[in-house]
């Protein structure tokens, strides 16, 4: 499996793994590829991709944040011909080998997941407990969506106490949010 990362914008890379995000994703859970193109210049994004034999198998959008020292993951997606066969995993080893190789001082990684019970989010939630992150029970509310979140934090740097604090972890979500989608964190 190729793995590659890359903080600039690549038409051809994006428009592979696009298939990937567009299939995993419903429309109204995505950015649009104008916020995405924005997040790469402004320097805020990184692309991850897993590929065999040029097709792309998975994709993951991240964006580190200095001042909180925490990689937010975006979205992470396994093409569906390539589930499970543990390529999951291999992304979430090979983003925690970047950051903390890239950023020695990242405190963890954070991830939202839909609160509302169902099969799939339930699915979703032990997948990333497999993968060692910590759900947290503070349920958050955007005005902007009707779907309720809950924060999953998996630790770098040995420090549990932000695994149990779901809103000091979607001050650090929120803030990317507002940066992809106004401008200004």
């Amino acid at each position: 499996m190729d793995y590659r990362s890359t903080d600039q914008w690549n038409e051809s890379l994006w428009s592979r793994a696009e298939k990937v995000y567009d299939d995993a994703f419903p429309e109204h859970g995505r950015k649009t590829l104008t916020i995405i193109r924005r997040m790469f210049d402004r320097g805020m994004c990184t692309l991850d991709t897993w590929s065999e034999q040029g097709e792309v198998a998975a994709m993951a959008l991240t964006s580190y944040n200095l001042q909180d020292k925490m990689l937010v993951i975006d979205y992470l997606a396994v093409g569906q011909d390539w589930r499970g066969k543990g390529i999951g995993m291999l992304c979430i080893e090979n983003i925690r080998k970047r950051i903390s190789a890239a950023m020695p001082d990242c405190r963890g990684i954070v991830i939202e997941v839909e609160a509302e019970r169902s099969k799939e989010n339930e699915e979703r939630i032990r997948f990333w407990k497999k993968a060692g992150f910590h759900l947290t029970e503070y349920v958050h509310s955007y005005i902007w969506v009707p779907e309720k979140y809950r924060a999953m934090f998996l630790s770098l740097d040995g420090d549990s106490t932000l695994a149990d604090d779901g809103k000091k972890l979607f001050e650090t979500i929120t803030k990317y949010h507002e940066k992809a989608y106004r401008g200004r964190a």
